[in-house]
């Protein structure tokens, strides 16, 4: 689960990692009033959205009077910012960050994130701050410098040292950097994060450090251990479609192709999707029912196909093994009644009372096909899917 900035820099400031001052508002009389109670003769405002790259699309503009301010907080909210992060869609601006400017001295780039190969929590640092990670990574990956924590002692003070000399610090801000690093670290496993980004942290013209912009991710397994942060979850930032599904217990990312499909198991799904690709088609979605399909899940299912206008087949894979399949395949046919399925539908079962299952969908008298096996029903999709967009 995302953060927002200012949610990611509140947890910031209790664990001790300083940030620009500033307010979260919604609405342009609100952003001058914010800017007035911050004070000074400029202001940064930056708009609330779940992106990197916020600048360059335009959703952070620095503002010299008070008028202004309220001009482009009014100019932001209610529209959607298009960033290389995101769909063409772009993400809702429903919120804006009003913060007093810093003066800059220096930028440098801090995280923490889980590295799947090494198994441990590692910190990424490099000198170049305020650039894409991933571009200095292709074309300087020798700016980086990577210190891995070892779970049993967690974050050694002669880690935090070999970044500062890394970056080159000297006097208040290399101390600082130890206290940084040690916040970051805490609020980390403290928070069951996957990922804590400052880009930039900065040194300032007074020598100190400041974490100017922050991203933080969480891990949502572990979001039952922390009620406060699952309330803030902004469901306007999300695809509806994958949000709908989460309520009903439906794991589904949306794609971009034709061909939908409904399978039982993330890895059964991923196969599906492959086979889809081999015979020439592109798949709608992901979408695993899990283990123990019912009827109302797989009702639920094809609804959240059917939301999606680039669908044009769809294609039912499912492995009885916890669930009977005739059991499953009454759950289709009835789901399919109730939602007034038109499209095609391919089928493919296996395993517990399956040749009972495909016996009910072939008298169903519905528009469903009977698969013979799972390359034959990705085929027929696929050829379904053609046939309705020639």
């Amino acid at each position: 689960m995302n953060l927002h900035e200012f949610q990611a820099k509140q947890l910031f400031t209790r664990y001790g990692i300083p940030t620009p001052e500033g307010q979260v508002v919604s609405s342009g009389s609100q952003a001058r009033q914010a800017a007035e109670q911050l004070g000074g003769h400029k202001w940064v405002v930056k708009a609330q959205v779940h992106s990197g790259g916020r600048g360059k699309a335009g959703g952070v503009k620095i503002v010299e009077d008070l008028d202004g301010v309220a001009d482009v907080a009014y100019d932001l909210l209610g529209q959607r910012l298009v960033t290389h992060q995101t769909t063409e869609a772009g993400l809702p601006i429903n919120q804006v960050l009003v913060e007093q400017p810093s003066d800059i001295k220096k930028e440098f780039y801090l995280a923490l994130l889980i590295d799947r190969v090494s198994q441990r929590v590692v910190f990424m640092v490099s000198a170049k701050g305020g650039m894409d990670i991933e571009a200095v990574a292709e074309e300087d990956p020798e700016a980086i410098l990577n210190l891995y924590i070892d779970p049993v002692v967690g974050l050694q003070p002669y880690q935090c040292r070999r970044a500062g000399f890394f970056l080159a610090l000297k006097g208040d801000a290399f101390k600082q950097l130890q206290k940084v690093m040690k916040g970051l670290y805490q609020l980390f496993i403290d928070n069951d994060a996957s990922l804590v980004e400052i880009n930039p942290l900065v040194v300032t013209g007074q020598g100190d450090l400041l974490a100017v912009d922050a991203k933080l991710n969480l891990d949502e397994n572990a979001l039952f251990r922390h009620s406060e942060l699952a309330a803030m979850f902004d469901p306007a930032q999300e695809d509806e479609t994958e949000v709908l599904a989460q309520q009903h217990g439906l794991n589904y990312i949306t794609l971009d192709g034709q061909v939908a499909c409904m399978v039982n198991g993330a890895g059964l799904a991923m196969a599906t999707m492959d086979l889809i690709k081999m015979e020439g088609g592109e798949p709608a979605n992901f979408l695993d029912v899990g283990g123990g399909t019912t009827a109302e899940r797989v009702a639920h299912a094809f609804k959240l196909i059917l939301s999606d206008d680039k669908v044009k087949s769809i294609l039912v894979n499912i492995f009885g093994g916890i669930v009977r399949c005739d059991l499953i395949a009454e759950g289709i046919i009835q789901a399919a009644k109730d939602v007034g399925l038109t499209l095609p539908v391919i089928v493919r079962l296996e395993g517990t009372n399956a040749d009972l299952g495909r016996q009910l969908l072939a008298q169903s008298g519905m528009t469903i096909q009977v698969a013979e096996n799972l390359t034959d029903a990705a085929r027929r999709s696929v050829l379904a899917a053609k046939e309705a967009l020639s």
